[in-house]
């Protein structure tokens, strides 16, 4: 079960309407999440790393994340994090 990290073009962005998402925000943490459906996750600001399967990956502020549903992790927000979330059904 893999993350993954893109860099969209603002074209992209737009096409998928990510501007129009809800907004989600923490403060720097650490903390466990699980994944109960594939969320698509576009970084406003901040940087976070996050630990699955033995793996640690690093995200910032302009990278588009999806995490797949079922997925175990854990958070480590480095920067206060803002970001525009989605559940694609």
């Amino acid at each position: 079960m893999e993350i993954s990290i893109q860099q969209l073009t603002q074209e992209e962005v737009k096409n998928r309407k990510v501007h129009s998402w809800p907004v989600w925000s923490k403060e720097k943490s650490r903390f466990p999440w699980t994944y109960d459906s594939t969320e698509e996750c576009y970084i406003i600001s901040g940087s976070v790393t996050v630990h699955a399967n033995g793996k640690a990956y690093s995200i910032k502020a302009g990278d588009f994340v999806t995490f797949p549903a079922g997925l175990s992790c854990e958070w480590e927000i480095h920067e206060d994090l803002r970001k525009h979330y989605n559940f694609p059904g």
